[in-house]
């Protein structure tokens, strides 16, 4: 026994990459799991079915996580329908990069509307549904410990949030067996960075294994912490980023 089985997942931005893989494996593992995107029902119906093929239920709900309302209605949707909620996994972001001078109000209020509102509001109305303990697992990134590329100041800015939450809640959240932690991949194959991409030399040679992670590298750690080996982690960063932040 895993300590997933039987129960209900709740992962934003579903729909590819991380998300997709994350969804996917907690589905392997034997739990139901509702996902949210943004834009292509396509590939959102894609992961359902992959979901469906491991032997339990999957359900994707379309949501824009800048939207407030839509963040917390989609969490109880999911809870509703599926009698109980048992994981949270906040994965949806946007990644803002560019020169200081570049980037203004605008750029800020949809970076933290995504990267820190989202996973708050989804944490808050996730906690009134967990009975039986409970897992929030946020997706962070490794840029948030070392900034080694210029252009990095607001998406850094964005996921760094992610740390004081994860340990604020962890603390709030304990006394109640529910269990916080932020996982902060490194650079990860996926179409928006993939690892043949015409950065991805200079990337490798910052990390010590020097080669991208794989969704499914991301993945596992989600799902260790998810089941009985993360019951007495709480409030922990861990950096899955192939040795980039030693």
């Amino acid at each position: 026994m895993n300590g997933i089985e039987g129960r209900t997942a709740f992962v934003t931005g579903g729909s590819r990459g991380i998300g997709a893989a994350v969804a996917v494996r907690l589905a392997e593992c034997g739990a139901d799991v509702v996902l949210t995107y943004r834009s292509s029902e396509e590939r959102a119906a894609e992961v359902v079915g992959r979901i469906e093929r491991a032997g339990v239920a999957g359900l994707a709900i379309r949501v824009d996580s800048a939207d407030p309302v839509a963040v917390t209605a989609a969490v109880d949707e999911a809870a509703g329908r599926f009698g109980r909620l048992d994981i949270l996994v906040n994965n949806a972001g946007v990644f803002p990069v560019g020169p200081i001078e570049d980037l203004g109000e605008e750029e800020f209020n949809h970076a933290v509307a995504v990267n820190v509102r989202a996973p708050f509001l989804a944490s808050r109305a996730a906690v009134r549904h967990f009975t039986d303990g409970g897992r929030i697992i946020s997706i962070g990134s490794n840029v948030a410990g070392r900034t080694v590329f210029p252009g990095f100041t607001l998406y850094g800015l964005s996921k760094s949030a992610l740390v004081g939450m994860t340990k604020g809640l962890a603390r709030e959240l304990g006394p109640r067996g529910i269990t916080v932690n932020l996982v902060q991949p490194g650079a990860t194959d996926t179409e928006a960075n993939p690892a043949d991409g015409p950065n991805a030399a200079g990337i490798n040679a910052f990390t010590a294994l020097g080669r991208f992670a794989d969704a499914s590298d991301i993945a596992a750690t989600v799902v260790h912490l998810a089941g009985v080996g993360g019951r007495y982690i709480t409030g922990a960063t861990l950096d899955v980023d192939g040795g980039f932040n030693t």
